[in-house]
């Protein structure tokens, strides 16, 4: 059964597995210790931390093992902001940054600090001129990603690294979905990653944070990791960690060439072979093995069971699937369609056939789920009618947007087409409908009840 969902995690590379069970054996003892078994111990972890800082490109004594990315991240965005508390509590962060990210930065607001939001494009990439623009005086600590974890698309990390540094700020990269190919450029501050991404175990994160920035670390502390990250450390799940890291660095040159192309592929024939679809994501400025698009009028959650069904594990950023309530933040912030996403990343191995078997299905999958749901087949010649009001209160997505779609052939060009909607999805998902068919989103109105959506037809 063909794996597609790499962004999510890979399974264990079998370089880790073979470090993880040789390790066993000598890791288990308290590294701290001074006799034979803790030195053994200590000589494992000291050699896992020179393999992984030399991947990541920084010194031994400047990364530190977490948990996990997720908690390297918080640990990471509240020591740094504890370390320059003198200086100011304000936070800047991009739309589009991994959720552990923007909880800090919630958290960070309730406690009484400020934050700063910085807008992305249609690809999802920030303009650096934009990021520097919202640095302060009092910013204490800037976050970007080094590339999207939903859509794939890079960051100009390298030049709002240089914007900060003029600006004395530091900033922190989360480069969980990166660091497998390559590592980050620029001359940033901090960094965190996560090793199943790259087929570590779970439950292993890097924490970096450079030599002359201040860090405060925050909560109970002990005396393991630079006191930066607490807890006994998983020795063999480290071990196997920096193995897996430096293996798929190994090979990662030509794995990235060579799953660009099936990438490339994927995105070229996708719109060809399934009607009403928006590939989205930067082009070229993107992380090799992961393509993201949208269908319209699909239901996320039945379009990756239908996928299941078929033999692919896939993922979604769509608001439709059953553990997403409300729109992909990502997708929401690009200001694209989140109905029907599918987000397919390819771990290392993936074939050729295995790509031109999943292009085979998709077209009837997709098909499958809009028959159900009663999308529109083809567009029809303009009506007459001047206006129209649509009724899908109580409608999910992507219904309303599936009933506007319906609409719209019946009034004349010029008219309008008005959508009552309480689903909070319609507020991003009929906008960029109107982008994608070039049709005009006039607005929103409030209502005692839902939200109206005002769409003009153009032609």
């Amino acid at each position: 059964m063909p794996y597609f969902d790499a962004a999510s995690g890979v399974p264990l590379h079998p370089v880790a597995r073979q470090a993880l069970v040789a390790s066993v054996d000598d890791g288990w003892a308290d590294p701290a210790r001074l006799y034979r078994e803790g030195r053994r111990a200590r000589m494992l972890l000291d050699a896992a931390r020179e393999a992984a800082a030399e991947a990541v490109g920084c010194r031994a004594d400047e990364l530190v093992f977490a948990s996990s990315g997720t908690r390297a991240l918080y640990d990471g965005i509240a020591g740094a902001l504890a370390g320059r508390h003198r200086v100011g509590r304000h936070l800047v962060v991009s739309a589009v940054e991994h959720s552990a990210v923007l909880h800090s930065a919630a958290s960070h607001e309730r406690a009484g600090g400020t934050v700063t939001e910085v807008a992305v494009d249609r690809s999802g990439a920030v303009d650096p001129d934009a990021y520097a623009a919202a640095l302060s005086e009092d910013t204490a600590l800037a976050c970007l990603q080094s590339a999207n974890h939903e859509v794939g698309t890079e960051q100009p990390v390298a030049v709002v690294a240089e914007a900060c540094r003029a600006a004395g700020v530091p900033l922190l990269v989360d480069a969980a979905q990166s660091l497998p190919w390559g590592p980050v450029d620029g001359d940033w501050s901090l960094l965190t990653a996560s090793a199943h991404k790259w087929g570590g175990p779970a439950g292993v994160g890097f924490l970096v944070v450079r030599k002359g920035v201040r860090f405060a670390p925050q909560g109970p502390v002990d005396e393991r990791e630079s006191g930066r990250s607490a807890g006994f450390q998983n020795i063999p799940a480290i071990v196997a960690a920096a193995a897996a890291l430096r293996a798929v660095r190994a090979e990662a040159a030509a794995e990235a060439a060579r799953l660009r192309e099936l990438t490339d592929l994927i995105r070229a024939r996708v719109p060809r072979l399934v009607p009403d679809v928006e590939v989205v994501g930067a082009p070229e400025r993107r992380l090799p093995h992961l393509v993201t698009f949208s269908c319209l009028y699909v239901d996320g959650e039945s379009l990756l069971h239908e996928l299941d069904r078929a033999g692919f594990s896939v993922s979604s950023g769509s608001s439709c699937t059953s553990s997403t309530l409300t729109p992909s933040h990502v997708l929401k912030a690009m200001g694209v369609v989140s109905e029907g996403n599918v987000r397919v990343s390819l771990p290392p191995g993936t074939g050729a056939a295995d790509v031109e078997r999943f292009l085979d299905v998709l077209p009837g999958a997709v098909a499958g789920v809009r028959e159900r749901l009663g999308a529109p087949v083809a567009p029809a010649a303009a009506g007459t009618l001047e206006e129209l009001t649509v009724d899908a209160l109580g409608e999910r997505c992507p219904q309303p947007v599936i009933e506007l779609a319906k609409a719209l052939p019946r009034v004349r060009v010029g008219g309008e087409v008005t959508v009552l909607s309480d689903d909070e999805v319609a507020a991003v998902d009929i906008p960029a409908w109107c982008w994608t068919q070039r049709q005009e989103y006039v607005g929103a109105r409030e209502r005692a009840h839902g939200v109206a959506y005002v769409v003009r037809r153009l032609g």
